[in-house]
């Protein structure tokens, strides 16, 4: 009798293992990993990323969730902002999960340890949202492509928007990959102005009284227009510098686009200029439509920064599986995404076959304070179109 219940518990378990190595891998399924901050620092970059990216392939595949009748299967993972974590759950996500493509993550730091990953799997990793030019330069492999912006186009357009002739400008920034990238491509894109100094602080920064005093000695005395332009992701207010009376000095503030929650600090702002990759009412193109009505619908508010971007990965993604037919051998993905022009809420995006950077606009805005909004309205002052930014090819391709 004792010998029949372990036989039998030996094929219920044997059973269960059966239908758990099923659920893992059906056959007419693409599955794609979304490793994201689901948790940690970046985590309401992340959930945009997630919702953005599930109401693109929805829209993308009109409804259905499938591609050349292939069920589309999101398999969710929070890296919690933390590399090593980031890189074990993609290796995770290819192996015992069977993935066919992974998209993230949030943090470049995490992105940066995950590259080697997707090499050694040799499965495609589109990089939504994280921006580090290295992760497109010389870390780069060829199975990686970016929907996201890159540091220098962040930082090409932000010149593009601010440099001008007698400028004197100094930059605000984490001492992090985000943080010294984007400084270091503003700053070779800067040419009619003149920057002075770089100031550096910790991620986690709360108190910018320091950082704030020793930006302002650098510029007090320096003749005509003088800026602090401002690189930041994540917590701590950095805006809080115009506590310092930086009018008193003759000091502007300029800074890229934000969350809508972080850009509550541009309402004392009006004026400020910059450039950013997206604000819900900036783009006029079909998808962009789509999107703001799907996100007013389902969560009663505009559609954010990383929410666009999750959405163009979306796009990006099942425009390519079109392409192969919902094939999702590396190698065929590789040849139809390599050039590959795909709509998204900013418009027509292409992948630059040399390094797999999307192609796109920025936008030229300049900070109204509208009370009818809780954060400052950036209003348009023009499109940057992607021919008008010198973006580096830097993995020496």
């Amino acid at each position: 009798m004792q010998r029949r219940t372990l036989v039998h518990s030996a094929v219920l378990v044997s059973l269960a293992l059966l239908g758990s190595q099923a659920a893992l891998a059906q056959p007419g399924e693409i599955r794609i990993a979304h490793v994201y901050s689901k948790t940690g620092p970046l985590e309401a970059y992340g959930k945009q990323t997630q919702a953005g990216l599930m109401m693109g392939l929805e829209y993308a595949t009109g409804g259905s969730m499938t591609v050349a009748g292939k069920k589309l299967v999101v398999i969710e993972k929070d890296d919690q902002g933390k590399p090593d974590l980031g890189k074990s759950q993609l290796a995770t996500a290819y192996s015992d999960d069977k993935a066919d493509i992974a998209v993230g993550p949030s943090a470049s730091g995490v992105a940066l340890a995950m590259l080697p990953v997707a090499e050694e799997y040799k499965k495609i990793l589109l990089v939504e949202p994280a921006v580090a030019d290295s992760i497109t330069g010389d870390k780069w492999n060829k199975y990686i492509f970016r929907t996201g912006r890159n540091s220098s186009q962040d930082a090409i357009s932000n010149a593009v928007a601010i440099d001008r002739p007698g400028v004197t400008i100094a930059t605000l920034a984490q001492d992090n990959a985000f943080g010294r990238d984007g400084v270091k491509a503003f700053k070779d894109a800067v040419k009619k102005g003149k920057l002075v100094h770089e100031e550096y602080l910790p991620a986690a920064t709360t108190d910018f009284t320091a950082g704030a005093q020793r930006l302002i000695d650098k510029l007090k005395d320096q003749p005509g227009k003088k800026i602090i332009w401002i690189v930041w992701a994540g917590a701590g207010n950095p805006f809080k510098i115009t506590d310092l009376d930086l009018k008193r000095y003759g000091i502007e503030i300029a800074s890229g686009g934000n969350i809508l929650p972080a850009m509550a600090a541009y309402k004392n702002l009006p004026g400020m200029e910059g450039a950013t990759y997206y604000y819900f009412g900036i783009p006029k193109n079909p998808v962009n439509e789509a999107l703001v009505a799907m996100h007013y619908k389902q969560y009663k508010a505009p559609p954010d920064f990383f929410t666009a971007g999750g959405f163009s990965a979306a796009m990006a993604l099942v425009t390519a599986l079109k392409k192969t037919n919902g094939d999702t051998k590396s190698n065929t993905l590789i040849k139809a995404m390599e050039g590959m022009s795909f709509d998204t809420p900013k418009g027509t995006m292409t992948f630059r076959k040399e390094d797999h950077q999307a192609m796109q606009s920025m936008y030229h805005f300049k900070v109204k304070n509208d009370p009818a909004f809780a954060w400052g309205v950036p209003e348009l002052v023009r499109e940057i179109k992607p021919e008008e930014m010198q973006i580096p090819i830097r993995n020496g391709r």
